[in-house]
């Protein structure tokens, strides 16, 4: 079974999908293909004589495997050192958003030094300008402050740069909401080291994510490539202030892409730094919101309520809908979301939500690619 709860089968995908990661030939698209073919990294590697051409090609480079391991190899000892969690893409601790069918590009595996886990009912990217104005850290406090009051447990999702990420990430940590930094360099630094004692501080909670392997520096082209894992991360991206071009507008565009919510905070006409947020609204690229309740409201949010603690049942009461959802799982092996989606006649939006539910039940339980199935350990 793909899991983190079985440290065997975990630690031999971590340094298989590694070494497919650094395999030089191979491009992230076709170690996708080589996933849904194999199942496993591990499979993959350990087909010797493969009938896909391109891989029998690549397989038989004894030099080239023999550098990609050695180098995965050392990776993975890097992070055991260093207490670094390595979640192959093939694991079903892997995000479940960013396993989604429309995220065709998601990293093969991700380092994760933080705390908890990524799965998390409610997540929002936060991004915007390094060129941050008064306005733009007035809406950063005032949103995250309401937001944390209405749901508690989401988590916040930025870069850690400059500007409109940092305040995300200080506002978010002020109001006791965990928060995530989406790095665009290997986990042996932080960058910009301005930042050093937030990121410290995110570590406890929330943390800090990457792609990339340790010794990795912050080159421009890596900033532009981790803009896909914002933007996959979390339910929707929220634009607080942008000018007419710049990393934000990329990661709403790939937001966008990816079938996200992308929500943007407008500006005064003529202010550079909301020229892009103005843009994204004028054109129906995003969603014009001005507070707190605005976001919760555009993507079916159910604010916290406050109520006493449920008496422990001996047995689970399902409502009619999880019924319904647990019904079309006992009857097939496992189920992606759209396919369940589309026997339930349940929404994708709505079922993740009662998938989530099903879930801390103990009731389902999910599986790589983003696939569901009844929890028969019951």
């Amino acid at each position: 079974m793909n899991s983190d709860s079985h440290p065997d089968w975990l630690a031999a995908e971590q340094e298989a999908i590694l070494t497919l990661q650094r395999l030089s030939g191979l491009s992230l698209m076709q170690a996708h293909a080589l996933l849904r073919y194999y199942g496993s990294a591990q499979a993959a590697l350990a087909d010797t004589h493969p009938a896909l051409e391109l891989w029998g090609r690549l397989r038989g480079d004894t030099a080239a495997m023999r550098s990609a391991h050695d180098r995965a190899r050392q990776e993975c000892d890097y992070c055991q050192q260093h207490s670094l969690r390595i979640i192959p893409y093939t694991s079903d601790t892997y995000p479940r958003l960013l396993q989604g069918e429309e995220v065709s590009d998601a990293p093969l595996a991700l380092f994760y030094c933080g705390t908890g886990s990524l799965q998390r009912r409610h997540m929002l990217s936060v991004v915007g300008t390094r060129h941050i104005t008064d306005y733009g850290k007035q809406v950063c406090r005032t949103m995250l402050a309401d937001l944390a009051q209405l749901v508690p447990d989401v988590l916040v999702v930025s870069g850690l740069a400059y500007g409109v990420d940092i305040h995300a990430h200080r506002e978010a940590l002020a109001q006791g909401l965990d928060t995530v930094a989406v790095l665009a360099h290997g986990l042996d630094r932080i960058y910009p080291s301005l930042h050093r004692a937030t990121a410290h501080e995110m570590v406890n909670h929330g943390g800090l994510l990457t792609e990339y392997f340790s010794g990795t520096v912050p080159d421009k082209g890596n900033f532009v490539r981790r803009n896909r894992i914002v933007a996959g991360l979390s339910d929707a991206t929220l634009v607080v202030e942008s000018a007419e071009k710049g990393g934000a507008l990329i990661t709403a565009t790939l937001a966008n892409s990816y079938c996200r919510e992308v929500l943007a905070v407008p500006g005064r006409v003529g202010d550079v730094c909301s020229a892009g947020c103005n843009r994204l609204i004028r054109d129906n690229k995003a969603v014009l919101v001005t507070s707190a309740e605005d976001v919760v409201k555009q993507l079916g949010w159910k604010p916290a309520e406050r109520t006493a603690p449920a008496e422990p049942q001996l047995f689970p009461v399902y409502t009619p809908q999880q019924e319904r959802v647990l019904e079309a799982l006992c009857q097939a092996d496992n189920l992606t979301i759209d396919r369940l989606s589309a026997l339930t006649q349940i929404a994708v939006s709505e079922l993740s939500d009662l998938l989530f539910d099903l879930e801390e039940m103990h009731a389902v339980r999910r599986l790589p690619g983003n696939r569901y199935a009844a929890d028969t350990r019951l």
